[in-house]
């Protein structure tokens, strides 16, 4: 095996470049640290071990150079190309022509503005309108924006067919331990039958983390565990294979924490007789910024869905509806408040439009 090093300005985008390179299956993490260069900016590296054959291959193969000579049929797919970006171009153009005539298609766009929604999707959208009556009525219009809306988002469904584990992932703070007791009971204890429920915790660094979910798994009678490293997850996920389903709690993690970035990505690579869902906890209540950052920090992990926490800090949820338009991640669940079990909801496109309604009429 050859080690090989990547640099970056977080261990996320380093360990993508081996990825890129090498193919995610053929590598492993060697190690990993921070280092300050001598421009005094702090930098991550990442080493990887790869196979002495296919380093040799990347970085010493042979290039191969193309001909330049286009076939007619790559000629004719280009020309079809720039057709159509011009077309898009005038399509653009008839729209901004429209936008400024029309103080209806104005208003309403500016008030989704408002409300969170980003110009760039609405535009996008609006202009499929053109030559429609559509933007000449204010109610017509929000509601069709309103269904645009609903038809872009997406629900993961639930699914006890088959035996699974659910892996919690996000930064501190999120609520990830309390959702996770909240899982619990609704499996073991909500539903049509009741399921046999196991509660893994990974998260030996917050200071009460394991008390936390271990006193939530003894009120409801399930088994707790507290997980030291990645042979003992293995093993004891092999222990529990009659449990319905394993509920993994993780520590809160920065994209800049090295250590926690290699023990999480080496869980997540664990080999297991089932797959593992990693579900991303991600708050209502942040900035647009701030989810869209937490999103590409931990979108590495090969993520299934989102779980939406804290809809009870907020009465906007337009930079929410936002987020998930131009990131089209599955949702799975909401965490509507702090009580276990009853602040869980099966995430819907209705509970999250009626509210953007109600604050686009309070507009």
């Amino acid at each position: 095996m050859i080690k090989e090093t990547f640099v970056a300005s977080s261990p996320k985008e380093a360990y993508e470049q081996a990825v890129e390179k090498y193919g995610e299956e053929n590598i492993s993490l060697a190690g990993a640290k921070q280092i300050k260069y001598d421009d005094g900016v702090l930098r991550c590296e990442v080493i990887i071990s790869v196979p002495e054959s296919l380093y040799k291959a990347h970085t010493f193969g042979k290039h191969r150079f193309g001909s330049n000579k286009q076939s007619e049929e790559e000629v004719l797919l280009d020309e079809i190309d720039d057709l159509k970006n011009q077309l898009e171009l005038l399509k653009g153009d008839i729209y901004q022509d429209i936008e400024k005539q029309s103080s209806t298609l104005s208003d309403v766009k500016k008030l989704f503005m408002k409300k969170g929604i980003a110009p760039e999707w609405l535009e996008k959208t609006l202009q499929s309108l053109i030559g429609t009556d559509i933007i000449d009525d204010a109610k017509l219009l929000a509601s069709y924006l309103i269904e645009e809306i609903d038809n872009a988002l997406k629900i993961r469904q639930e699914n006890f067919s088959t035996p699974k584990i659910m892996m919690l992932v996000g930064p501190t703070g999120v609520g990830k331990t309390t959702t996770i007791a909240k899982l619990a009971a609704r499996y073991a204890y909500l539903l049509n039958k009741p399921y046999k429920v196991a509660l893994l915790n990974l998260d030996s660094y917050k200071v009460g983390a394991v008390e936390q979910l271990e006193h939530y798994a003894r009120i409801m009678h399930v088994e707790h565990i507290s997980i030291d490293n990645k042979k003992d997850f293995g093993t004891q996920i092999q222990a529990l294979k009659d449990y319905d389903i394993l509920l993994v709690d993780t520590a809160g993690m920065s994209p800049y924490d090295t250590q926690k970035f290699i023990h999480t990505i080496e869980y997540v690579k664990t080999e297991t007789p089932r797959n593992i869902e990693v579900h991303l906890v991600i708050p209502a209540t942040v900035k647009y910024e701030d989810m869209e950052d937490i999103y590409h920090h931990f979108s590495f992990l090969n993520l299934h869905a989102l779980i939406i926490s804290k809809f009870d800090e907020t009465k906007h949820f337009g930079t929410l509806l936002n987020f998930m338009l131009l990131y089209p991640m599955p949702m799975s669940y909401f965490s509507i408040g702090q009580e276990v079990p009853d602040d869980l909801l099966l995430a819907n496109k209705e509970f999250l439009l009626e509210n953007f309604i109600g604050d686009i009429d309070e507009g």
